[in-house]
């Protein structure tokens, strides 16, 4: 299954979800290609305004993919212990 995790700088947390959990990592405004969206079977958000935005700038791609919103704040380091015990609690 390819999972594509998205949050807005993709610098820690969808980083540290691809280190858990494996899958592909983009910044919602940074390099965010119509190619990811395809090549995804499932999509994380980590906040409602990510998925809008993909809705926003793709809304074909949008009507036809699994898009989760996994409701974790911007408010962690890269791997931090709490982002962890959150992405495993939300993503098990």
């Amino acid at each position: 299954m390819n999972k594509l995790f998205i949050c807005n700088q993709g610098k820690y947390r969808s980083k540290t979800a691809v280190k858990l959990f494996g899958g592909k990592f983009r910044g919602v405004y940074v390099n965010l290609k119509k190619d990811d969206l395809k090549w995804a079977d499932v999509i994380y958000v980590f906040e409602e305004e990510q998925r809008s935005e993909i809705a926003r700038l793709f809304p074909q791609e949008y009507l036809n993919k699994k898009i989760l919103n996994l409701d974790i704040e911007d408010v962690y380091g890269f791997m931090d212990e709490k982002l962890v015990k959150e992405l495993r609690g939300k993503l098990k």
